[in-house]
């Protein structure tokens, strides 16, 4: 058959007849034609293709393997031109059908410009993208049928739908292969000068902790930070202060294309594995209206209390924080969770709380816990560079701390330490001693007693966040204000300013 009849043959198939939908897959075998002519006729016109486009992509079987032929000659730095590719087709019945060495030559023969090889390029990749597009469609209904997996629940498969479809979106878009110095220069410029525009003086996202941004300049797209510590040292705390306060200054701009652009706080995700939604809800609340937890809970407030508290709730619901409070939720499911909401509404920051409770990908029967923490510090931080957003994940620390005298953590305390300590670009501890202190009172009337006292005054409403590790800049500790009534960080300084005028004022 020649490659005119094999042409008309697949055109055929096109038919708007009634039939399978496979016989209405796009295709155009005259791009696929023209392009890998231009490619035989020019070896050189192979570096203006996108890394995107590969033999997969085109429709003709034969073309997929004259294509991927061509591509390995060419990254061999072979010449790659009809007699020289006739040999590696010599068993090939599909080569023979076609034509032979012939249909080579007249490819050659009748290949346009390589000026035009991006844009015949661009055709066959949309094509196949098109075809992908109509698979997944059918892989979708039977799915929902039944027919393929019984077991799994309609909001998996919807989920699995949607991870599918998010992955053929991003087809091509990934990798942007090799980039100039002079374009990353560019790139640190416009970040410094963002910076410097800015009154705070940071590149990243504010945390609304002074000391802290001044520490880290801020949360940076792509990071993987870890905050860690013992229970009850205030790391849910944290991430909650943080996450609201980058969520209630959300401000955007409108785009000329039509998208939104952050110029000012974000949009939040916020995974509470451990917490309901209500719990982490009630937590913010009582922090924003300074209204003790515990108060809430029992519901003993008084009429100002409660004022304060419909205020706070009324500026809290305008927040775009969304929760998911999926008891072990897998990475891939997270994943797959975070596309959906960078996709409809945008993402600025993902709090994960905690680590150790998202659980991994299936590792086989020799799978270790820790091969499945790495897993999951690997997911995050390609799921941190691949949404451009920092990543804040909670995480436990080992029992180690306890028996030491001074317990304030290291990075070897980390529970599965050596991926955790690895894949983050930041790792925070929170220490509070004033914790520690209040469980080690010594006998009332006692001298020791008065040392205990002296050294509780000094940490009360104290706590440290150590920055153990920091790829961007120093290492170091910083302290904060933490309030245990409301579960509140706060900027040290300018809080107890506060606390103290509020104290001189109600005398």
């Amino acid at each position: 058959m020649t490659a005119a009849a094999r042409a008309v043959a697949f055109d055929a198939q096109a038919d708007p007849s009634p039939g399978p939908a496979i016989n209405l897959a796009p295709h155009n075998l005259e791009a696929e034609q023209a392009l890998l002519g231009i490619l035989l006729y020019d070896n050189a016109a192979y570096e203006r293709l996108t890394d995107a486009l590969a033999g997969k992509h085109f429709f003709e079987p034969f073309h997929q393997r004259l294509f991927q032929t061509i591509e390995t000659h060419v990254r061999k730095g072979q010449l790659a031109e009809p007699i020289l590719l006739a040999d590696d087709f010599e068993h090939d019945p599909a080569f023979e059908e076609l034509g032979g060495i012939r249909y080579l030559a007249d490819l050659v023969d009748r290949a346009p410009p390589a000026a035009n090889a991006g844009d015949y390029a661009r055709v066959i990749f949309d094509l196949s993208l098109r075809r992908e597009l109509i698979r997944i469609g059918g892989d979708i209904a039977t799915a929902a049928q039944g027919a393929s997996d019984e077991k799994r629940s309609a909001r998996d498969q919807i989920e699995a739908a949607e991870q599918s479809l998010y992955s053929l979106a991003e087809s091509g878009t990934a990798s942007s292969g090799f980039v100039s110095f002079g374009d990353a220069l560019r790139g640190a410029v416009e970040m410094t000068a963002e910076a410097y525009s800015r009154d705070g003086g940071m590149s990243g996202l504010a945390t609304d902790l002074i000391d802290l941004d001044q520490k880290i300049g801020g949360l940076h797209p792509s990071d993987l930070v870890v905050l860690a510590g013992r229970p009850s040292m205030g790391k849910t705390a944290l991430a909650t202060n943080i996450a609201f306060n980058i969520a209630k200054k959300y401000a955007y701009e409108i785009q000329p294309n039509g998208t939104k652009k952050t110029v000012q706080g974000g949009v939040v995700a916020f995974y509470s594995l451990e917490m309901s939604a209500e719990q982490l809800a009630l937590r913010m609340l009582a922090e924003a209206s300074g209204v003790s937890g515990d108060k809430l809970r029992k519901g003993e407030i008084d009429a100002s209390e409660f004022g304060r508290v419909r205020d706070a709730a009324m500026e809290l619901q305008e927040a775009p924080l969304y929760i998911d409070a999926t008891g072990g939720i897998s990475i891939a499911k997270l994943t797959a969770r975070a596309r959906r909401l960078k996709r409809q509404v945008g993402l600025d920051l993902i709090v994960v709380d905690y680590l150790q409770l998202v659980t991994g990908s299936d590792l086989g029967a020799n799978a270790s816990r820790v091969r499945e923490v790495s897993q999951i510090t690997m997911g995050l931080k390609a799921l941190a560079k691949e949404l451009a957003c920092p990543v804040i994940a909670l995480s436990q620390l080992s029992r180690k701390t306890e028996e030491r005298e001074d317990k304030r953590p290291q990075l070897s305390d980390l529970r599965e330490s050596g991926s955790i300590e690895q894949d983050a670009d930041m790792v925070w501890f929170v220490y509070r001693e004033e914790y520690y202190l209040g469980r080690a009172e010594p006998r009332e009337g006692t001298p020791e007693h008065l040392v205990w006292r002296e050294r509780m005054d000094q940490a009360e409403g104290l706590a440290e966040v150590i920055i153990a590790k920091q790829r961007h800049g120093p290492i170091g500790t910083v302290r904060l204000a933490f309030s245990s009534d409301t579960t509140r960080f706060g900027n040290l300084a300018r809080d107890r300013a506060f606390a103290q005028a509020r104290d001189l004022a109600d005398d």
